[in-house]
């Protein structure tokens, strides 16, 4: 299903979201009774693998059928090739600027799913400088309808002016300031941004407030458009713009494994602005799409397609107990279902690499 059919004209990029990070292989661990203990050993219930990092935001943007452009590098071992085929072949993500690096393995993140928690190790090195693109090659960043960057205190990223010069939308994804500073001026590409969208200990801690709300507000003095998520709360959003204000609850669900929601829920708000969505409507979808995520382990391939969303929306309107006002939240959804042909099911995170063909 193409959730821009009705926008799309023939002057338009081919590429509807640009992103470059890193692709980790994410190893995780699921069933916990509790955290790992020193010196003991600890027995899971659970296990998947599944490519991680920047391929969580790839097949979230891919699996909500937005033609998905990344740049990344990839080791020449067996993970890396995993990593690349999930992506290109499984999921349809182009992968025509990414790189693979002779002699350079694989990052890899080990994730420990528990009490609604998660504890993660991770281990890898950053991969060699690519050597610059001969003449007539595809430029990078390719003309894109948006990017999605992640921002990093003290990094300057050249290619999100590049980006935002050539017209692509930017929407700005944040992590933990590892460094304690929490200051706006040095996410390096932030000026650049028409959304940033931090979490709610984020967004408070960059703003010097003790509450998200009052954060959005303050966030919205900076960029166009601020969305704040608060767990269990939900999520609440500022245009600056248009004065516009919006907060949309969140759906109550039994989370397996919250690795990836952040970024399904950034996939699923970019792509309701895409489509010219309401701003109401783009928090509810977002909200959604991370709310489904969470019930199944993986990172990247827990993200929902439009048949689990419109499996969702079947059984809520099915459901004699639904509050009338939470049903019309999702109204929208009605005209967008009904086009809804991803094959199923979708492809799950599997406890093991490379099974062999019979």
């Amino acid at each position: 299903m193409d959730p821009l059919a009705g926008v799309r004209g023939p002057d338009d990029p081919y590429c509807d979201v640009y992103l470059t990070g890193t692709v980790f292989l994410d190893v995780i661990f699921t069933g916990l009774d509790h955290a790992p203990v020193r010196g003991t050993e600890s027995w899971a219930r659970g296990m998947g693998s599944s490519p991680g990092g920047i391929a969580n935001m790839a097949t979230a943007l891919a699996r909500l059928g937005l033609r998905t452009s990344l740049a990344a590098p990839f080791g020449d071992d067996m993970y890396g090739d995993y990593c690349r085929d999930a992506l290109a072949r499984g999921e349809g993500v182009d992968l025509s600027l990414s790189r693979t690096v002779p002699g350079w393995h694989s990052p890899v993140t080990v994730s420990m799913a528990y009490e609604g928690e998660r504890t993660m190790v991770s281990h890898g090195h950053d991969a060699p400088p690519e050597d610059p693109a001969p003449e007539g090659d595809r430029v990078c960043p390719p003309p894109a309808r948006a990017c999605v960057a992640a921002l990093e205190p003290g990094e300057e990223r050249e290619w999100i002016a590049t980006a935002a010069g050539r017209g692509s939308r930017v929407f700005g994804d944040v992590g933990w300031d590892e460094s304690g500073r929490w200051d706006l001026a040095s996410l390096g590409g932030l000026e650049h941004c028409e959304a940033f969208l931090p979490n709610a200990a984020e967004a408070m801690r960059y703003t010097r407030t003790d509450c998200p709300r009052a954060a959005a507000h303050r966030l919205a003095e900076r960029v166009p458009l601020a969305v704040v998520t608060m767990g269990a709360d939900g999520a609440y959003a500022v245009d600056a713009r248009t004065g516009e204000t919006a907060e949309v609850p969140a759906i109550e669900v039994a989370a397996l494994d919250t690795t990836g929601a952040g970024d399904v829920f950034v996939a699923g708000f970019v792509m309701g602005t895409l489509a010219g969505w309401p701003l109401a409507d783009r928090l509810a979808c977002a909200g959604l799409t991370a709310a489904l995520s969470v019930q199944e382990f993986g990172g990247s391939l827990s993200a929902p397609g439009w048949v689990e969303v419109a499996a969702w929306y079947r059984h809520v309107r099915s459901s004699a107990d639904q509050d009338p006002a939470a049903l019309r939240r999702y109204g929208f959804l009605d005209a967008l279902l009904p086009g809804c042909a991803r094959p199923w099911p979708l492809r799950r995170a599997a406890p093991t690499i490379g099974f062999r063909a019979p």
